[in-house]
């Protein structure tokens, strides 16, 4: 038995909660996984796992083992990055998520640069706006907008998306230019609404002018949770938008959406990156953290948070 291979699928099997899940990311048959598990079991003389048809959980020996390993892993990750070239030339697989949009428009056309910085670094890249279980589906971490409700994990503020209210020149054409966003709620105007995968409900939008301040549900002839669907849904006329600002410049530029409410104001949505507190922040995925960090600085900063 090699005890890293063993240590190596046992943790993978507890982050994963199942050992196919764990086989699959390892690139290793189930069996092997199984017997690597259980080799290691015999060799501690202990019991590390619970098995169910359902789950995998830790005993209570498992759990104190677990936590060892984690770290005895860290530490073995960050003595080769020490030696020769390793720490200037990060290596590795990195599975991460990242919202549809933003892959499309920011992310993967800058992806070329950074491969060129890092090539020895290779991407498993789910593009989504789905909840993504980071342990159970083994990613090492997610990119996402709005304010983080698992608490569990560790997350850097990375960027904050300026929000404008649009609409496509046909749909204005046929309902009219609103003037006010009280007038979104009239039986004549229709929003696209956008399904938040951690509620699986559209929220109201919020604006803000002077003393005035609102939060709109208006109605919808379509919902949809995905951002690249939320967009062409706009430019098909089929209601008005709230937009990112990346999202819009192109749009914009080529006539396919009029600006709206210019002189009201909107909360900027918050973008982080997020990982498992107990993953080792391993060096491919520091300079990708660091990576985004650089590109949101260039597409949507941090702002600085007016008082209220």
């Amino acid at each position: 038995m090699d005890r890293f291979d063993a240590m190596q699928a046992f943790a993978r099997v507890v982050e994963a909660g199942s050992f196919t899940k764990a086989a699959d990311t390892l690139h290793m048959s189930k069996t092997t996984v199984t017997q690597l598990v259980q080799q290691l079991e015999a060799r501690l003389r202990v019991k590390l796992l619970n098995r169910t048809t359902r789950r995998v959980n830790l005993t209570a020996d498992g759990a104190a083992y677990y936590e060892r390993v984690v770290r005895l892993l860290a530490d073995m990750d960050d003595a080769e990055t020490s030696l020769s070239s390793a720490s200037a030339a990060p290596r590795g697989r990195l599975r991460v998520d990242v919202p549809s949009p933003l892959a499309r428009t920011i992310i993967v056309p800058a992806l070329p640069a950074f491969h060129a910085r890092y090539p020895d670094i290779q991407f498993d890249m789910g593009v989504s706006d789905r909840m993504v279980d980071l342990l159970g589906e083994s990613v090492d971490c997610v990119v996402r907008g709005g304010e983080l409700t698992d608490q569990s994990l560790m997350a850097r503020h990375v960027g904050d998306l300026r929000l404008g209210v649009y609409a496509a020149p046909g749909y204005l054409e046929r309902a009219g230019t609103p003037v006010h966003p009280l007038e979104l709620e009239d039986s004549h105007h229709r929003v696209v609404g956008f399904l938040w995968a951690r509620l699986g409900t559209a929220l109201p939008y919020a604006m803000r002018r002077g003393g005035e301040d609102l939060r709109l549900h208006g109605r919808y002839v379509l919902a949809v949770d995905d951002g690249n669907a939320y967009l062409e849904a706009g430019l098909a006329g089929l209601g008005v938008l709230w937009l990112p600002d990346y999202m819009a410049k192109a749009p914009l530029a080529r006539g396919e959406l009029a600006p709206l409410f210019e002189d009201w104001e909107m909360d900027p949505i918050p973008m982080y990156v997020a990982f498992p507190p107990n993953r080792h922040v391993s060096a491919k995925l520091r300079v990708f953290i660091d990576w985004i960090i650089e590109l949101m600085a260039r597409h949507a900063p941090v702002m600085p948070r007016a008082p209220r």
